[in-house]
């Protein structure tokens, strides 16, 4: 049986822009992409802890060391500049595995999403 488990998770980060005119997606520092093990395309839960919506999309990488954190399309909608996000992914494991396995976990700068 597969159970689907936390597989990484960029905590408390800082939306850096909103673009409704974009096709759709997250566009993430490759940075913290790379730190919580998310690949471009990659389906990607964002919870906004300014208004409590959460929202479903995918991962597309930013400029590094640039703390980018831009909601596009319609996502755009459900954030302001400057909201606190938690970004999520998930995974699924064969039950035995996933009673092991430990995600990562991204803990950035708070004020400019960089890694320390």
């Amino acid at each position: 049986m597969l159970v689907q488990v936390v597989k990484s998770k960029i905590h408390r980060v800082k939306v850096t822009g909103a673009d409704l005119n974009y096709i759709g997606s997250i566009t993430i520092d490759e940075d913290l992409m790379d730190a919580a093990g998310i690949i471009e395309g990659e389906r990607v839960q964002i919870v906004n802890n300014n208004n409590g919506e959460r929202l479903e999309t995918y991962a597309i990488p930013g400029p590094r060391k640039s703390g980018e954190i831009t909601l596009n399309g319609a996502a755009a909608r459900k954030v302001h500049r400057g909201d606190v996000v938690i970004l999520i992914v998930y995974g699924f494991l064969e039950l035995e595995e996933a009673k092991k396995f430990k995600p990562q976990l991204v803990f950035p700068n708070e004020e400019n999403n960089l890694l320390e």
